[in-house]
């Protein structure tokens, strides 16, 4: 039998150091489905900001790491922001 599997393509946004790690802002990706922000994060190498306090925006609206993404959508990563 098939499996439940399919492509989805995002836009992924980057902000902060996070945009310099991913080398540039804005990235169109195909991914397997079912995937949540946060196993897009985890693939993505990033895993480490989680626990910095990364907040994450699903079409612009802040949500948790654990929304599914869906074809179509458009994710941020909002690294947590400091001030000296």
């Amino acid at each position: 039998m098939g499996s439940d599997a399919s492509t989805i393509v995002i836009t992924l946004l980057a902000f902060g150091p996070l945009s310099e790690r991913l080398g540039g802002r804005s990235h169109t990706m195909h991914l397997t489905s079912p995937l949540t922000i946060r196993e897009l994060v985890i693939q993505q190498g990033l895993e480490e900001w989680i626990d910095f306090g990364l907040s994450v925006a699903l079409d612009g609206t802040r949500c948790s790491l654990d929304e599914a993404l869906v074809d179509g959508c458009e994710i941020a990563l909002l690294p947590p922001v400091s001030g000296g």
